[in-house]
């Protein structure tokens, strides 16, 4: 741990550079063999900092060519040194002042051979680049860090035969073809770090559209994709005008530049990229049609899209000090892509779909080796930081202070930000400090969300004294220590609560005072470890709605009894905590059916009248199909994991299929009658009444083919023959592969790939339908994937399609008990490494978690860990399997 410690770079460290660049000229030469990169900086003394004239600038895999200071040449050894990651000089025998000099650099790189996919690289004969985080050392020298803003002008010489299309940040200044090569020069007037620098070159088709700004400005819109897929962009390009009207409508925000460019690219280690004016798109994220994307994709898409472009303000005009303020723009952004795909769909599932994901995903990462803060401390590389943490909690965080502050101080709070912090790298404090300023609260002790590392337990108790008409609630906070051992101060966490007659009215909210609550928000700030909140004037069998919306990422403990909850799930106004009560009966049988081998009485009555509720719920006529959907949808054995750890994750997947069965058998019946309601014939459109309606409809297809497999030739084949659509095609060869018999899997899976081989996004649902499924064969069925002609190990997605899928969403597979899941996944991992860090340290994550796991399970992942570590890792990899095994 040691050495860990040597490496790791400290946020207590941070210092500013005693230079800056403040204009960056960069002309690119691609070759076929190669690419020389001709830079000059314009470099200006940085009066924030302590002077010194020894210059240190970023590098990484360069072959430096010449080196210039004011025209001065350099020579190694004696003015200048070269190490792995760093340019060092003295600069002040070639100053003429002390206050400013320019750098002219060439060097010669190799996209060819970049299979890290970070810098420039070639992605299916097109260029492109990936610069966050520290990907533009690999392009040039420089000072390659968030807080050093530059203006860019970039000029793209190459093939005018293979790379018509020559892209970069800003607008086209000019664009001329001499002596069969294309010459592109851009401008970005916009100052900006070297993170946010693009560049794209190959031979792509445009779909165009425009944007009118709220003050009259007309914007060109451009999405350029590979030949073939240009008729796949129309939703993309919707959802980007929906985007610009949105944060014009709730953010005041407008687009600044005359064109807004997104390009599709197959080979990408992320989702997106927002580059100043020049978004890079997994093609995953931004290509679909109704029969290619699943409606599931066509919501990812518009998020994404609507995600990327609201950083032009949350991340480019206002970006980030330093690496350690990331969640400054990611989960600030993530909180308005939720919000904006909340405005255009079903706010009540989006929710639904958030909270999931956070307690699948981020919960088990707060409870593991690699918790670390939204705002963390020190990091080794920060590849392996761009996490559900950093984004999904961060998120969260930005959430309360909404929740807070109501809709129009956090809109004053925001708008003081942009306009403070406006083409400056500022911090997660700034943020706070602006709604501090417009609401004149003290958010010192809620800033311990930004430092402190964990989930809280929350506990709140109700106590009804009936001879007062009072009805307290007591509440109490802990939070685990981290892996370090540090123990946790309480946080602030706001309670969002309402009181509910017997018949779900609402009802007055009466504080005895002396109470903090904030009754025009409905909200209880908690702050301290332990505290209570009476409210006066109750009548007797109120039930009490806590945390209503999910107001804090915490979890949850009340002493209601299963009678209220299975009340609270009939007639509670709030359509989160409808759906939570039946996440926590639910959750509560499965640990009971683990602790007993079965369902005992009183358990099989619980289930009965959770049948009866959801019953209830599936008649109201009034309900969104898409929270039925959800409704219907039960917690995966990761979430119930994170509650009951050290318990066999096999008895937990058996006592999931138990209650289910036990819990939908007998509304068979009822599940076949909706299905033949919903299974209307329409022309698709992504809206959201279709989407309800396709959800519901193919949640009940599953759930009928679990119960019995005859639904699968009499429901579940006419549906793949007859869809016009993915969502429904895709659903159907689910239950397929699930449930039928493995010669008619196996028959339908060729039918499919015949259909779609030639689309590499729907060959990736290929490969993730087989990699997730529950075929007793799963792990031989996945190793033959890998050596499928059309899978692809320098292809992230397909690596995630293949080996993610199957290690992270295959229970059953993943964790025989004979340890193979274990041993594929480090096998996979270190051969990945050698290519590209970033996936390899993404993928190694299932293991990490071994400490959750009963100790059989956990010390075959713990061997496996052990085994990787003592081979030669890259620093991704190897911060993640040191830390874990500490």
């Amino acid at each position: 741990m040691a050495d860990i410690k040597a490496q790791e770079i400290r946020l207590e460290d941070y210092r500013p550079t005693p230079f800056s660049i403040s204009k960056t000229y960069l002309e690119f030469d691609l070759q076929s063999d190669h690419t020389l990169v001709k830079s000059e900086l314009s470099f200006v003394r940085n009066t924030k900092a302590e002077f010194s004239d020894l210059i240190e600038l970023d590098g990484q895999e360069l072959e430096l060519l010449e080196l210039s200071v004011n025209d001065q040449p350099l020579t190694e050894a004696q003015d200048y040194k070269v190490t792995d990651n760093k340019l060092i000089f003295t600069v002040t025998p070639f100053l003429k002042t002390q206050d400013a000099f320019t750098l002219k650099c060439t060097t010669r790189i190799y996209p060819e051979t970049n299979t890290a996919l970070e810098g420039l690289y070639i992605s299916g004969g097109m260029y492109c680049t990936q610069c966050e985080a520290e990907g533009f050392r690999r392009i040039t020298y420089y000072l390659d860090r968030p807080d050093n803003l530059s203006v860019f002008t970039t000029q793209i010489n190459a093939d005018a035969s293979k790379y018509p299309t020559a892209l970069s940040n800003g607008n086209l200044e000019s664009r001329t073809v001499e002596n069969g090569r294309v010459i592109a020069r851009w401008y970005d007037p916009f100052p900006k770090p070297s993170y946010l620098f693009a560049l794209v070159a190959g031979d792509l088709l445009v779909q165009e559209d425009s944007f009118t700004t709220a003050s009259g400005r007309q914007v060109a819109l451009q999405i350029f994709v590979e030949k073939g897929n240009e008729h796949k962009c129309d939703h993309a390009l919707a959802s980007l005008k929906r985007s610009m009207k949105w944060d014009e409508d709730v953010y005041g925000r407008e687009y600044d530049l005359d064109l807004f460019m997104i390009v599709a690219v197959d080979h990408f280690n992320m989702g997106a990229m927002e580059n100043k004016g020049l978004n890079i798109f997994n093609s995953s994220c931004v290509l679909a049609t109704p029969e290619t994307a699943t409606d599931e994709s066509f919501a990812r898409i518009e998020g994404i899209v609507g995600h990327e472009y609201f950083h032009n303000w949350s991340g480019n005009r206002v970006t980030c000090r330093d690496w350690f303020q990331l969640s400054l723009k990611e989960g600030f952004t993530v909180f308005r892509d939720a919000e904006f795909s909340a405005d255009m769909g079903s706010r009540a599932v989006k929710r639904l779909e958030d909270v999931s994901f956070l307690r699948q995903h981020q919960f088990p990462e707060d409870a593991g080796p690699m918790a670390h803060p939204i705002r963390p401390s020190s990091y080794m590389e920060i590849s392996n930081f761009y996490t559900v943490t950093i984004y999904e909690k961060g998120a969260e965080v930005v959430r309360m202070l909404h929740t807070i502050l109501g809709a129009e101080l956090f809109r004053k709070g925001s708008d003081l930000y942009f306009q403070t912090f406006d083409g400056q790298a500022a911090t997660t404090d700034d943020f706070v400090w602006a709604m501090e300023q417009v609401s004149g609260k003290d958010f010192g002790q809620f800033k311990r969300w930004y430092t402190q590392a964990g989930t809280p337990e929350l506990t709140l108790n109700v106590d009804y004294d009936a001879s007062s008409k009072q009805l307290t609630l007591n509440a109490s906070q802990i939070t685990a220590p981290s892996a370090d051992g540090s123990e946790k101060e309480p946080f602030v966490i706001p309670v969002k609560l309402a009181l509910l007659d017997a018949s779900g009215q609402e009802q007055p909210l009466n504080v005895a005072a002396g109470n903090d609550f904030d009754a025009s928000q409905q909200v209880w700030l908690f702050s301290q470890h332990t505290d209570s909140l009476v409210f006066e004037g109750v009548e007797k069998d109120t039930l009490v709605s806590l945390l209503r919306d999910f107001s804090a990422p915490v979890t949850l403990k009340d002493n209601f009894t299963m009678q209220q909850r299975i009340n609270l799930i009939g007639n509670d106004t709030n359509g989160f905590n409808r759906w939570e009560q039946v996440q926590m009966v639910f959750r509560s049988l499965v640990k009971s059916h683990v602790d007993h081998g079965e369902l005992d009485q009183a358990a099989k009555a619980l289930v009965a009248q959770l049948r009866d509720s959801l019953l209830s719920m599936l008649n109201d006529a009034d309900l969104d199909k898409a929270v039925k959907a959800e409704m219907l949808q039960l917690p995966a054995e990761s979430e119930i994991l994170i509650l009951y750890p050290k318990t066999d994750i096999l008895a937990i997947a058996d006592a999931r299929d138990a209650i289910k069965n036990e819990l939908y058998l007998p509304l068979i019946e009822k599940f076949e009658s909706l299905y033949g309601e919903l299974d209307q014939a329409e022309r698709y459109q992504f809206e959201a009444q279709q989407v309800g309606r396709r959800k519901l409809k193919n949640q009940i297809l599953s759930i009928l083919c679990e119960l019995d497999a005859k639904y699968v030739a009499e429901l579940a084949e006419p549906q793949y023959q007859k869809a016009d659509n993915m969502s429904d095609q895709q659903a159907a060869l689910r239950a397929i592969c699930n449930f039928a018999e493995v010669s008619v899997s196996d028959d339908y899976l060729g039918q499919f790939l015949t259909q779609w081989q030639s689309d590499n996004q729907v060959l990736e649902q290929w490969f993730r339908l087989q990699s997730t499924s529950d075929r007793t064969d799963v792990l031989e069925l996945v190793k033959g994937l890998l050596t499928h002609p059309l899978f692809e190990y320098q292809n992230p997605n397909k690596l995630r399609a293949v080996v993610g899928g199957f290690c992270m969403a295959n229970t059953r597979g993943f964790h025989n008990q004979d340890g193979s899941g274990y041993r594929f996944l480090a096998e996979q991992v270190a051969k990945v490494d050698k290519m590209n860090p970033q996936i390899a340290a993404r993928l190694v994550s299932p293991l990490v978690k071994w400490r959750s796991y009963d100790d059989t399970r956990g010390l075959q992942m713990k061997s496996h860990l052990e085994v990787l570590s003592k081979g030669e890792l890259s620093k991704d990899l190897f911060e993640i399997v040191s830390k874990s095994l500490a």
